[in-house]
């Protein structure tokens, strides 16, 4: 009822909050980190510590993010690597964009995903065009698809190669 008691239990509580954060912040980093952090008086104080500790001034984020999108730009997919293995070289760097901050659309690494394939993924990319709109293409959709003809193509080679083994066989048996 009484608005001055109520703003200084509010205060508190505030108070309280944020001795908590601080205190639960330096209670679960490991020893070296917290040696970073102790001196701080508050939790933001302490926070903007570590996050300049690991991820760096805005400068420097800038420049990684920078150098990722380079390295994205330059990924091509290897005659030999698997869809699942480019997948995941172009998610690492990706995910990496991603935590530093910055946009980045599951379009734009679809598009990046169909111009880098090579020329044996062709026909799967031609079906994929015809057959639907690679705007709103997601990109589980296009791995999906692109592992399944991966799956087929591998079937089809150890089929042959199992069958020309049999006749090799019969022949020099």
């Amino acid at each position: 009822t009484n608005p001055i008691l109520a703003q200084i239990k509010s205060c508190n509580e505030e108070k309280a909050k944020k001795s908590k954060a601080k205190s639960l912040m330096q209670n679960d980093v490991e020893d070296f980190v917290f040696h970073i952090i102790m001196a701080c008086k508050i939790a933001k104080e302490a926070w903007d510590k570590l996050k300049e500790e690991y991820q760096g001034s805005d400068r420097t984020r800038q420049m990684q993010v920078l150098n990722l999108k380079r390295e994205f730009e330059c990924l091509n997919m290897q005659d030999d690597e698997t869809i699942s293995k480019y997948a995941d070289r172009i998610s690492l760097i990706v995910n990496n964009i991603r935590l530093l901050g910055e946009e980045f659309t599951d379009k734009r690494i679809v598009e990046k995903v169909l111009v880098t394939l090579p020329e044996r993924f062709e026909s799967k990319i031609s079906s994929l065009e015809e057959s639907k709109d690679l705007g709103k293409l997601s990109l589980g959709e296009l791995i999906s698809a692109l592992q399944a003809q991966e799956q087929r193509r591998t079937m089809r080679r150890d089929k042959f190669t199992e069958g020309a083994f049999s006749v090799q066989k019969q022949i020099f048996g």
